[in-house]
């Protein structure tokens, strides 16, 4: 109880420290919500000359990329300083961490908090608030509590990603172009049906990097399309849970990287 109150008290002075600047709060609002907007716009686009994609109309597609987006946004809220993991390092920041008694984890998660993934925020809401509109879905309990899985289990895998390009901060230092790269990843290939990417990259988009699982998996299963799948519906009805292993085992694999870790003034 006291990790995760001293977890709200830091978060809460980072947002303090980043409010004393108006301007740039709306900027990077507007910027969250116009860079999250321009993929479904261009979603709507491409339906307007084909009908469907991989049989997925633009209510179904507009459900797919909402819920992409608000398994992004619960991530990227806590663990978005991560990104800035190599440049921490470089400025050996993170050797003050190491002398401090809290972990140094919660320490890099809380040192900052961009004001633009509130945008992302505001745009998951929105699109998810649309897309429900547009698609037939019973809202049972059952049905809500495994969007609530869904939304939790896509987060941690899309996290845990970056927790792992992170981790390579602590012996390459310059881990930038990693982290677009797999950024870029999860947006392109995560707000489509993998099928349309053919049967190797859709088996790799599941069982290698968790790409699958953050949004298309369990909207099939919500959408009842599960017979297009390629895998079982009791399978897919549990890939929420690869985000929640996928997390612990890069979190894990983050504290033994660390362990390695030398300043770069050494």
């Amino acid at each position: 109880m006291g990790r995760l109150r001293m977890t709200f008290l830091l978060y809460r002075a980072a947002v303090r420290g980043e409010m004393q600047y108006r301007l740039n709060f709306v900027m990077l609002l507007a910027l969250g919500l116009v860079y999250q907007g321009s993929g479904i716009a261009f979603v709507w686009t491409v339906l307007r000359t084909f009908d469907t994609i991989a049989g997925w109309n633009f209510g179904e597609l507009a459900f797919l990329y909402s819920l992409r987006l608000m398994a992004h946004a619960v991530w990227v809220v806590p663990f978005h300083q991560l990104v800035s993991m190599d440049t921490t390092i470089r400025e050996g920041r993170f050797d003050r961490y190491l002398v401090r008694p809290l972990n140094p984890f919660l320490q890099i998660i809380t040192s900052r908090f961009r004001m633009n993934v509130i945008g992302d925020v505001m745009a998951a809401v929105i699109l998810f608030t649309i897309a429900v509109n547009l698609v037939d879905i019973d809202f049972s309990p059952l049905s809500v509590a495994y969007l609530v899985l869904a939304v939790v289990g896509g987060a941690l895998a899309e996290g845990a990603a970056a927790v792992v390009v992170s981790s390579l901060s602590f012996r390459s230092v310059q881990t930038w172009a990693a982290g677009q790269l797999v950024d870029n990843i999860y947006l392109m290939f995560g707000s489509y049906p993998t099928r349309v990417f053919g049967g190797a990259l859709t088996w790799g988009l599941t069982w290698v990097l968790p790409v699958a699982v953050v949004a298309y998996i369990p909207s099939s299963v919500l959408l009842d399309k599960t017979d297009s799948l390629h895998l079982s519906a009791p399978a897919a009805v549990a890939a929420p849970l690869i985000g929640v292993l996928w997390f612990g085992a890069a979190y894990q694999w983050w504290q033994v990287r660390m362990r390695g870790y030398q300043s770069v003034g050494a």
